[in-house]
């Protein structure tokens, strides 16, 4: 089941590959090749980012995580940000939601921004779209009563779970943010479809390259949910 969904995932992010360019080479993608950065300002902001192995940085160096390569890009902006990465491989919606409590009271300083992105593994697991709605609404329900801001990472469905799966799974994310008042990312991987030079041998995750990719894409976005 769990290689089914998976080849199903890799589908998704490989849609249309055939016709679109080649992905451009990484000498061309790289965050080192981006303006000389802003003289960081002002006070410093804190990020949590709380999430599944794409936010851990599962197959990749020390550094090259999204949430490393996101402070790298925040601050190359002039954003004087640090970002906690409580990304833990592995983590369905309902492990999120049952250690975030304790991530939040384990932080010395209130962040000024939490990033969930959970949702992934409960699709891998072929888990009832019912319940990851529970659990991350169980998170955002937390981070609320907390008074903190929160930018939701969205996640979709791959198709060859069927239309009754996606039309359950994907309105997840735009409904519980609207309705709890947080920021989102539509689709937190959408820079790598049909770019296979950026996933993983395994078909799911990115390669470092792949994380620039995915933050230059929204980098703005944890900005302004920053603000």
């Amino acid at each position: 089941m769990y290689r089914f969904v998976a080849l199903g995932c890799a589908a998704l992010l490989l849609a249309s590959c055939s016709d679109k360019e080649p992905a451009p080479r990484p000498s061309e993608t790289s965050l080192a090749t981006m303006p000389d950065p802003v003289p960081v300002m002002g006070p410093e902001k804190r990020i949590l980012a709380v999430g599944d192995s794409l936010f851990a940085g599962y197959g990749l160096k020390s550094g090259e995580s999204y949430p490393a390569k996101l402070e790298v890009a925040l601050r190359a902006k002039g954003i004087n940000v640090r970002i906690t990465n409580a990304g833990v491989s592995g983590d369905t919606s309902s492990a999120g939601a049952q250690r975030l409590g304790f991530v939040l009271d384990s932080q010395n300083v209130k962040p000024d921004l939490v990033i969930i992105e959970f949702g992934g593994n409960d699709v891998l697991r072929g888990l009832p779209p019912a319940e990851t709605r529970k659990n991350i609404e169980a998170m955002l329900a937390e981070t609320k009563k907390r008074g903190l801001n929160v930018l939701l990472m969205g996640m979709l469905a791959p198709p060859n779970l069927g239309a009754g799966f996606k039309a359950q799974f994907e309105p997840i994310y735009p409904d519980l943010a609207k309705k709890y008042g947080a920021k989102r990312v539509e689709f937190f991987l959408a820079p790598l479809i049909g770019k296979p030079d950026l996933i993983q041998a395994d078909h799911v995750h990115p390669t470092a390259n792949g994380v620039e990719e995915i933050v230059k894409a929204n980098a703005g976005e944890v900005a302004a949910a920053l603000q």
